[in-house]
């Protein structure tokens, strides 16, 4: 029978690691906020940026991280309709540990 207390070095099931991963972790969220970094895009612009990536996963995406706080939207014209993108102080307050994992990977060239 496996024990329910974490083993030294396990991570509990509310670990901040995890946590934090899902947060900015997961398909395409760092490399959104990385590029709204230097401000605002409209979502074509992003959608180009994020070469790669289907219109569907971004808005899905971009969804999940303004109910989280890391973006703003705001629709800048109705006809035809524009909608623009920025970061806001909670995403921007990831950005240390995106330019770390940035460094790290270019380090060890990964």
């Amino acid at each position: 029978m496996k024990s329910k207390t974490p083993q030294k070095n396990q991570c509990p099931k509310a670990c901040p690691i995890e946590r934090g991963m899902q947060i900015i972790g997961g398909k395409w969220k760092g490399s959104i906020l990385w590029q709204l970094k230097d401000g605002p895009l409209r979502f074509n612009e992003l959608t180009r940026r994020l070469d790669g990536a289907s219109k569907k996963v971004v808005t899905e995406r971009l969804r999940e991280m303004e109910e989280l706080g890391l973006i703003k939207r705001r629709v800048e014209s109705t006809k035809p309709i524009a909608v623009s993108y920025a970061i806001t102080r909670f995403g921007r307050s990831a950005m240390g540990v995106l330019e770390k994992l940035r460094d790290w990977t270019v380090r060890y060239k990964l």
